[in-house]
């Protein structure tokens, strides 16, 4: 603006044309009236001038003009700051769009000084803003959102349920159509995205003491912030997101804010996958708490009511229904899949909230309880005397790289914890009979790969499932490996909320059992009945006489279960891990929580599927091994009674010291090495004394004094080196003579027979350690082509897995060779090994027998292959046997509650419809979903009633401790399940579908590598 003088105004203005010289605008004096006829030819001529304007300039003058439309990728603000400290920003505006503006006007040659002059003011003001600063950090600014949202989220549950379920809740109405109605004063407008219509804006319709949070949800919206929101996400779009992430797992946020972005046909950037996020959080709580709410209606709002009522074919136990070994089985596991990094260097976390709102995770508190129960301790010994150094330049251990996909990093320091706190292994005592079992799981699992690197918080999962897939109980494993607490805690909870007598699987259960005898839990899970076990395929890899103890194969009661339940989980919960391992610990959790929910829900839809598969396989090992087995028992005349008499004969030749160093060997093998090492010394001090005293130097004429000094120092050294050494070596024979009582007189030489005895021992004993590397060589082969056969493997980590194949076939071929010569030079030599042979071992018994040097116990019966392999198939029909009745007893519960609960359901439901108001429509949609879901389970149970060989009771039963009088007529009759469709009611009739094919490949795959190897 130029100065004002009196009523007008005056300009001096110079105006430069590329092509016209320079000219003084001469000044010019209006008063009032002309200046308004003025300022109107200026419109005028404005009005002509626009017309040559670019599409660019006339954009920005409509903006200037407040003439704008709302864009979906409009800058989106939170609420209204709270200081006054302002600042005044220019941005980064491309120069182009005022020099086009500019010359474009200049170009229409009419234009005047008062317009360039107004134009061009406007033009900078429109880009010359006020912006409010901010000096709250990111975690101020959350836990202000979170304190502002908090106070609403009742409210906006019920205004949610009002959306969703209320007859007569009132219709979003679209910026469009708002300009027909008369709009109150508190009503707004604001920007939205529906994926479905894809709208840029609705009104949005509120009284006076209606919350804008509240009112937007009425309408179908939800916005980005609690107080006075800029933007709003469509209900409908958060639903369809969270189905998507409910069924796909690795579906992320981001992906679905840029499918939006397609949509809308506009570029993406991050802001809209941050709006989507917090609302999507949001969504999350008030579905949460919607939840909380339906349960409590339903009496389903109990801490423990999940684990001890998801699951109808374990916990819903009948009268009359005949007794089972085992009340549950279920399997434990640590899954490292599931790791979150931690925060970098010096940056304090933004997001501090907890999520509590789960009945599946353990508290850390209440892990920590079980850190001091198991010290860490270092690895104990496979026997009393170390084995003698490997002379092998390769032995295929992997090595820790960069790139190593397996193990990890090498730059970091590794963690494991409290470094007081022991892994499952630790503690164990020396002569333990399991011990084998601790260093084989160690050798596949090395402390260093067990330690996870600094840069994580959580290093993964501990998790517990049902033999039929549903979860129990899971715990994040902070800092640490796959820690004795874990375990110990999980079992703590199990003793604490399940019946007595239940089965714990895991990969090694049988030291499992002994920590927990061990610990403070140690009575009461003997008192209970309790026991634990191996899983089927990581028993394979045990010691053998673990595996006649501890394997399910042989466990009596356990029916065809493998207890691999986890490895199939775990399978299909690595889908979240690549979009939770960056999440704050919030967050993480959640959408852990949200895949175990929706992986229960369909572990109950398959119930009564997988009864009737292992139904059928039961049958089908009865129809089929059976009769194979009888003929084979006719061949070799032998009888029943004779298996099982054998098995143990068996069980008891192996739990005997076979392959332990006999108490007392020790000392003995100690002393005969050292007179073999004292011989050699002494002989090597005759040899350079003599070599000393007889040494004379040669002609002085050819040689020089110093080079003969030297001659004479270097025998002198080697002459006192082997006399220290010969009196190093007297001096520990003698310290072993006195603890084993032999007098100097009595020392034992070459030709006693006592120094002849453990000479053959100590040659047996090189033996059994080239038996013991080459098992454990076996073993590692065998856990990686488990892991190379697993779905979701990575290809990079299935590429290693190969590579390290090749190098550990390698290695086996480097310790057959070992294990040959050793073989040979026994009394009487063993029979050696060829690759081929070796490459092929699957069962840890072949191993075991190799190790006897008795020839006698190869006639021994149960040492025949054969007679070995029909004790197995005997084993087998026996387990078949047990799981017909387990299925029998499972079928029936099932049903049963089925039955009880459509009761129930059918009982409640209009008590709530009378009473509680809008929570009515989530239970009313709740019910119907487990209806549909409990129709489809009831036409598989009545196909498991057809089968051909059922020999249970077809039909519900009456649950233990309930009434009978609680049921409507005959407590027996079947209750039809009745469906509400919308238009009408659909029937579920008793009609037997087609038989469904799992299409889990997952699953498929595991139990192809079980079945393999259970069938070698």
């Amino acid at each position: 603006m130029g100065r004002q003088r009196g009523t007008g105004i005056s300009r001096h203005v110079r105006m430069r044309n590329l092509d016209l010289p320079t000219k003084k605008i001469h000044n010019n004096r209006y008063g009032i009236s002309a200046l308004r006829r003025e300022r109107e030819r200026a419109h005028e001529r404005y009005e002509q001038n626009i017309q040559g304007l670019g599409g660019e300039s006339l954009r920005v003058l409509a903006e200037i003009q407040g003439n704008t439309s709302l864009d979906p990728d409009t800058e989106m603000n939170d609420a209204a700051p709270e200081s006054n400290d302002w600042e005044d920003v220019i941005p980064d505006v491309p120069e182009e769009s005022l020099a086009y503006a500019a010359r474009d006007m200049l170009d229409s040659r009419s234009v005047s000084a008062l317009t360039f002059w107004t134009t061009l003011n406007l033009l900078m003001h429109r880009f010359h803003r006020r912006y409010h600063v901010d000096n709250r950090t990111w975690r101020q600014r959350l836990q202000r959102l979170r304190s502002n949202w908090e106070p609403l989220m009742e409210a906006l549950a019920d205004a949610y349920l009002a959306w969703k379920y209320a007859k007569d809740h009132a219709a979003p109405i679209l910026a469009s159509d708002s300009a027909s109605i008369d709009v109150p004063s508190y009503d707004f407008t604001i920007d939205v995205i529906d994926i479905y219509n894809l709208d840029i804006s609705a009104t949005i319709h509120r009284t006076e003491d209606c919350k804008t949070a509240t009112a937007l949800v009425l309408h179908g919206y939800l916005g980005t912030t609690p107080e006075q929101p800029s933007f709003a996400m469509s209900l409908r779009t958060l639903e369809l997101y969270y189905r998507i992430r409910r069924r796909k797992p690795s579906f992320s946020i981001e992906a679905f804010a840029k499918v939006i972005c397609d949509l809308y046909k506009i570029p993406y950037r991050r802001k809209y996958r941050d709006m989507l996020a917090d609302a999507f959080d949001v969504y999350l709580h008030i579905l949460r708490i919607i939840d909380t709410r339906v349960a409590k209606e339903l009496g389903r709002d109990g801490e423990n009511w999940r684990v001890l009522n998801a699951c109808p074919p374990c916990t819903y136990m009948l009268e009359d229904e005949p007794p089972l070994r085992f009340s549950r089985m279920f399997a434990i596991d640590g899954n490292n899949s599931l790791k979150r990094v931690a925060m970098l260097g010096d940056r304090h976390v933004g997001d501090t909230r907890t999520f509590e709102d789960s009945s599946y995770y353990l508290s850390s508190e209440y892990v920590d309880q079980y850190a001091n129960e198991v010290k860490k301790s270092g690895p104990s010994p496979a026997s009393n005397i170390p084995p003698e150094p490997s002379t092998d330049d390769n032995d295929g251990a992997l090595n820790p790289s960069p790139d190593d996909p397996i193990n990890g990093p090498t730059n970091g320091d590794p963690i494991d914890g409290d470094p007081t706190d022991g892994d499952p292994t630790d503690g164990l005592p020396q002569n333990a009979v399991h011990t084998p079992c601790a260093e084989n799981w160690k050798a596949a699992a090395k402390e260093s790969n067990k330690k996870m690197w600094a840069i994580f918080d959580e290093t993964g999962i501990f998790a517990s499932a049902c033999r039929h897939g549903l979860i129990l109980w899971i715990a994040d494993m902070i800092r640490s490996g796959e820690l004795a607490k874990y375990s110990l805690a999980v079992i703590a909870k199990a003793l604490e909320v399940l019946f007595p007598g239940f089965l714990t699987g895991y990969d090694i259960g049988c030291i499992l059992e002994g920590t927990i005898d061990r610990s403070s839990l140690g009575k009461l899970f003997q008192e209970r009945g309790c026991h634990c076990c191996v899983n089927a395929f990581h028993g394979y890899s045990h010691n053998y006489l673990c595996q006649v103890q501890h394997h399910p194969n042989v466990i009596e009661g356990m029916g065809l279960e493998d207890l691999e339940t986890l490895e199939r989980i775990f399978s299909s919960s690595n889908q979240v891990a690549s979009v939770t391992r960056y999440m704050s610990k919030y967050r993480r959790r959640v959408f852990v929580d949200l895949f175990f929910r929706q992986w229960d829900e369909d572990k109950y839809a398959n119930l009564a599927n997988m009864l009737y598969n292992n139904y059928n396989q039961a049958l089908r090992i009865i129809n089929v091994d059976r009769p194979e087995l009888q003929r084979a028992m006719e061949t070799f005349e032998v009888c029943e009674g004779d298996l099982e008499k054998w098995r143990l004969e068996q069980k008891v030749y192996f739990s005997t010291s076979l392959g332990q160093e006999p108490e007392g060997h020790v000392l003995k093998i100690a002393y005969v090495e050292r007179l073999r090492e004292l011989r050699q010394a002494e002989e090597k001090y005759k040899s350079a004394n003599n070599r000393f005293i007889v040494a004379t130097p040669d002609d002085a004429s050819k040689d020089t004094y110093a080079s003969a000094l030297s001659a004479t120092r270097k025998r002198e050294t080697e002459r006192r080196y082997a006399d220290e050494r010969r009196d190093q070596l007297t001096r520990d024979v003698t310290l072993l003579e006195e603890k084993l009582g032999i007098t100097r007189a009595q020392r034992w030489t070459f030709s006693s027979p006592e120094f002849l005895e453990i000479s053959k021992y100590i040659s047996r004993r090189k033996y059994e350690q080239a038996l013991d590397k080459l098992q454990k060589l076996v073993i590692q082969r065998l856990f990686e082509l488990q892991k190379m056969n697993l779905s979701y493997t990575a290809y990079k980590m299935r590429t290693h897995i190969a590579k390290s194949l090749q190098t550990r076939c390698q290695a086996i071929r480097n310790a057959v060779a070992t294990y040959n010569k050793s073989a040979l030079e026994l009394d009487p030599p063993q029979p050696t090994l060829d690759w081929s042979r070796v490459s092929h071992y699957t069962f840890l018994e072949d191993f075991a027998l190799l190790r006897n040097t008795d020839r006698d116990i190869r006639e021994k019966p149960w040492a025949k292959p054969v007679i070995r392999e029909m004790i197995k198939q005997d084993q087998k029909v026996k387990r078949a046997q047990e799981e017909i009745i387990r299925c029998n007893v499972e079928v029936r519960r099932l049903h049963t509650s089925i039955r009880d609960e459509e009761v129930f359901f059918s009982k409640r439901l209009p008590e709530i419809k009378e009473t509680n108001g809008l929570i009515y429509g989530a239970v009313e949609e709740f019910i119907l979903r487990r209806r549909r879901v409990n129709a489809q389970l009831c036409t598989r149970i009545y196909q498991i009633y057809s089968i051909n060989g059922f020999t249970g009771v077809p039909k519900p039963g009456v649950k233990k401790g309930s009434m009978v009088t609680d049921l409507p007529g005959d407590s027996n009759q079947t209750v039809e399940i009745r469906v509400d469709s919308g238009e009408g009611r659909v029937e579920i009739d008793d009609q037997v579908p087609q038989d469904e094919e799992d299409d889990d490949d997952a699953i498929d795959d595991f139990n192809g590598i079980v079945d393999f190897v259970g069938n070698l």
